[in-house]
């Protein structure tokens, strides 16, 4: 059981990480920070949460293990912050959907006074805000953690166990490789249900009405914060851009079939799909 767990900037993961802590006995103590004052206000009043602090360097004073739950461009500002305030052995961990130059540049901010270990934990809904938190919610989820090569074993050992205990299935990968696939089962997604919602958008208003259970499940990811995922695009930009030109051939190769009246290889590309969505693991 770590004594104190520190949370900065909570949102939907930031306080299902509290929540989960707290409902699983991970933490003794859980201490938050919000730079609203009012979201400090409400927080406080939260079951899971021991405290809140004014700034974000004072939450962290005494913690074994910080996360911080920033979007991915306040990531490493905050690191850099709360590096003075950190206790000696510290672990801070993130929980950003980038890893390469986070990793990187979150490691060299601490300056070996403690160990940043990246994680990622593949949860979360397209709607925000600590309110939708929940305690169950890396129950049964992937969770990349992603360690650069100077970050001591036991540091990630002590991460991944961190995220097992919250109930995720831990995956340590290389920060590069992280974004690499990242970028192609989860932005390119968001990026194909979003493109997909702003085409229709120019077509008749009243068309929206008639969707059924096909449109909406492929674009519930449409309605996530624009945002947010402005700053993840703009941080995984290269590996983005690689997984669009693959996937351009693989719609133009449709495209093509459907134009050429190739229906058989119209076919094989659905029954391709279908096999590889028939083997996802069952959703939790």
């Amino acid at each position: 059981m770590l004594e104190q767990l520190t949370i900065l900037a909570p949102g939907l993961i930031g306080g299902s990480v509290a929540r989960a802590a707290r409902a699983r006995g991970v933490a003794r103590s859980i201490i938050v920070w919000s730079r609203r004052p009012e979201t400090r206000l409400a927080l406080a009043d939260q079951a899971w949460c021991t405290a809140t602090r004014e700034t974000a360097a004072e939450a962290v004073e005494g913690s074994d293990l910080v996360v911080i739950a920033a979007p991915v461009d306040r990531i490493v500002p905050l690191a850099r912050e709360i590096a003075p305030r950190l206790k000696e052995g510290a672990l801070v961990c993130d929980v950003g959907s980038v890893k390469g130059d986070i990793s990187r540049l979150g490691h060299d901010a601490l300056q070996g006074r403690a160990h940043f270990v990246g994680a990622h934990p593949m949860a979360g809904s397209e709607k925000t805000g600590w309110e939708h938190s929940h305690a169950d919610l890396f129950e049964g989820r992937t969770c990349f953690v992603t360690p650069v090569a100077a970050t001591p074993g036991d540091a990630a050992a002590r991460v991944v166990r961190f995220w097992r205990d919250l109930g995720a299935e831990v995956v340590t990968l290389d920060p590069d490789k992280h974004d690499e696939i990242v970028a192609h089962i989860s932005h390119l997604p968001q990026i194909l249900a979003s493109s997909l919602c702003a085409f229709l958008a120019t077509k008749d208003p009243a068309w929206r009405n008639y969707a059924g259970g096909g449109l909406r499940d492929t674009t519930r990811i449409a309605g996530s914060d624009a945002k947010l995922w402005r700053t993840i695009l703009e941080e995984n930009r290269d590996e983005v851009l690689r997984a669009l030109r693959h996937f351009e051939d693989e719609l133009h190769g449709f495209k093509a079939a459907v134009a050429n009246r190739d229906f058989v290889e119209v076919a094989a590309r659905l029954e391709r799909g279908r096999a590889y969505r028939d083997k996802f693991r069952p959703a939790p």
